[in-house]
Formats: C-alpha cells, structure tokens, sequence
C-alpha cells in the first residue's frame, strides 16, 4: 500500500502520530547547464545578471521555498525546519551543482524540503539567466543522503 493512501485508496497525510522525535538530516542536489553565453559572466564565482548576483538570490530563494514545502506539495506535513543550507559551486566540468541541506528534530523526514529547496534554487537561477540563453537546463534533481528516519539513505 503506497503511503499516501488511506485503505479506501484515497489521497491521505502519512499519520505520524505514533512515531518518535529524532533529529533528521536530507540533502539534495539539483544539477545545470549553462551555456557559454551565460558563463561568460562568471566572475569569482558569482554569475552578475541585470537582476543582480544570481547565486546569491538562488540561495535565498531555495531556503524560502523549502520552508514552504508543506504548502506547496498536497499531503506533505507542515514542518518547523531547525536548518537550511544552500551552496552552489561550478563542477569541473561547468555544470552548476546546487545542493540544499535540511535538518529538523521531529516525527517526519525532511527530505521534500531539501528537493524543494534545491529545485527552487535551479528555478531560481534559471529565470535570473533567461536573457543571456534559454539554453539552459536543469539536468537532474536528486535525493542525495537522508538520515534519521526508519531507514537512513545515502546515494553510492
């Protein structure tokens, strides 16, 4: 039975009632593109567009998206984060990596608030970008390490 069901296959918040309080951890990683043309204006590790420092506000913007997370997403639980991290940095091979990192003490994992984070981060430097390329692409968003829950997970 998928979790989000109750026994008449409706749509249903997991009750996590019964479940104990432990300090749980999620990382995720949203992985770019960007064209030359939007590279070219990388400067110490910042890109500069004419709405202003791109990094900067996609940071800012995927750590207040992930505190919204259980208002964007239907059946997810509202939830009081302890953390939010966001970092950006260029790959060797130029794609932008943006990893968001999220802890909570509490009943529920907090791993839709790291991919909400990160995803919003890419979304973020997207739109920020569109006027320099819209060859841009946001390759992959994924769970990277979750901790604390019933079951711990870390991507090999």
């Amino acid at each position: 039975m998928l979790s989000h069901l109750d026994s008449q296959n409706n749509p249903a918040m997991v009750d996590v009632s019964e479940k104990p309080v432990t300090y749980r951890t999620a990382t995720a990683q949203s992985v770019m593109v960007l064209p030359a043309e939007v590279l070219q204006h990388l400067v110490d590790g910042e890109l500069q567009s004419k709405k202003g420092s791109v990094f900067q506000t996609a940071i800012v913007a995927g750590i207040m998206a992930a505190k919204k997370t259980g208002e964007l997403i239907p059946l997810c639980h509202p939830l009081g984060m302890d953390n939010c991290k966001i970092t950006i940095e260029l790959s060797e091979n130029n794609e932008v990596l943006i990893e968001c990192t999220a802890t909570i003490t509490a009943k529920t994992g907090i791993e839709m608030e790291a991919l909400v984070g990160a995803s919003i981060a890419a979304l973020t430097v997207y739109d920020m970008c569109k006027a320099m390329s819209h060859d841009i692409a946001i390759k992959e968003t994924k769970l990277i390490e979750k901790t604390g829950g019933k079951r711990d997970f870390k991507r090999p």
